[in-house]
């Protein structure tokens, strides 16, 4: 089974920077597309960013210029650089890959105190 751990969440305040990463394991392939979605309590879980396997990347418009997407496909993993982080910014973060199916991490608190 296919798992997707991330770390780094936290709480910072806001201006700060975090850095989340995820890493997959008990796989022996490389993921289409890795990215990042984040659900607010009361929201919908929206799309942060995500890369593909050749690096092109996606972000959404409220996180453009401040966050940025990288991943290591030997390592299967992906990192999610933060900064400038605003309170809005507030949410868990789940990371996200994709190979014939959608695979889910656990989640990653992050909060932004203002």
């Amino acid at each position: 089974q296919v798992l997707l751990v991330e770390s780094g969440g936290g709480l910072v305040q806001a201006g700060g920077s975090l850095r989340l990463s995820c890493a997959a394991s008990r796989i022996s392939f490389n993921f289409d597309i890795m990215g990042w979605y984040r659900q607010a309590p009361g929201k919908q879980r929206e799309l942060v960013a995500r890369i593909t396997s050749g690096g092109t990347t996606y972000y959404a418009d409220s996180v453009k210029g401040r966050f940025a997407i990288s991943r290591d496909n030997a390592k299967n993993t992906v990192i999610l650089q933060m900064n400038s982080l605003k309170p809005e910014d507030t949410s868990v973060y789940y990371c996200y890959a994709r190979y014939s199916n959608d695979y889910w991490g656990q989640g990653t608190q992050v909060t932004v105190s203002s």
